[in-house]
């Protein structure tokens, strides 16, 4: 069985989602933020970059998103979510999902971790690269809408792992003061996401064991 480490509201949903779709077998251990749990000993052992996802499997431990999801992808192969076996195909997925990592999700940061880039108590260029967030986002994901998205999936008539990974990053537009309405290409994919039966598993199970705790 695999161990899924995560947090709600973070990009770990994408893996929590895949693991969903595949059918794997899991348990989730939520880490809560709040408590600055990413940063105890017990769970540093597991993931000294003290952040959220990591996957426990028999072979060892995964870290950032996009390894994670080609890994189950892997693992799970008749599912064919990561289009494997076409060479191009999967070079597309794995283009896609690194944009999403390397540039979509470190826009997104810049809202709420500048301390990443500048030192904490310079106030001035941390509120700076918050009211550059819409501008930046934005353009992401007007891009991903004008080029990448290829629609109804991110890959066409395929359903991939690049679809998990864009509705987590999409749920969090509004919060970083870009209006989706702006986006009808990845307003429809957001909504028809969300009436997924893994999608609505994985919110469930966050939701759930959060309230638990």
């Amino acid at each position: 069985m695999m161990k899924l480490y995560y947090t709600p509201d973070t990009c770990s949903l994408a893996s929590h989602i895949t693991l969903i779709e595949t059918g794997a077998d899991y348990a989730l251990e939520r880490i809560s933020f709040k408590r600055e749990e990413q940063r105890k000993p017990d769970y540093l052992k597991i993931n000294p970059k003290a952040r959220v996802p990591a996957l426990v499997t028999e072979e060892g431990v995964l870290t950032e998103t996009p390894a994670i999801l080609v890994y189950i992808a892997q693992k799970f192969s008749a599912k064919n979510l990561a289009l494997m076996n076409e060479p191009f195909a999967f070079a597309e997925v794995q283009a896609f999902n690194s944009y999403l990592c390397s540039s979509a999700h470190i826009a997104h940061a810049h809202r709420m971790r500048g301390y990443r880039w500048v030192d904490a108590n310079d106030t001035r260029s941390i509120e700076a690269m918050k009211k550059k967030v819409p501008e930046s986002v934005g353009a992401c994901y007007e891009l991903v809408e004008r080029e990448l998205f290829k629609g109804p999936w991110v890959m066409g008539e395929r359903f991939t792992i690049c679809d998990p990974y864009l509705f987590t990053l999409v749920q969090w537009l509004e919060g970083d003061g870009v209006d989706i309405a702006r986006l009808p290409r990845l307003k429809e994919f957001r909504e028809r996401m969300s009436k997924r039966p893994s999608v609505q598993r994985a919110i469930e199970e966050e939701t759930k064991k959060a309230a638990a705790e």
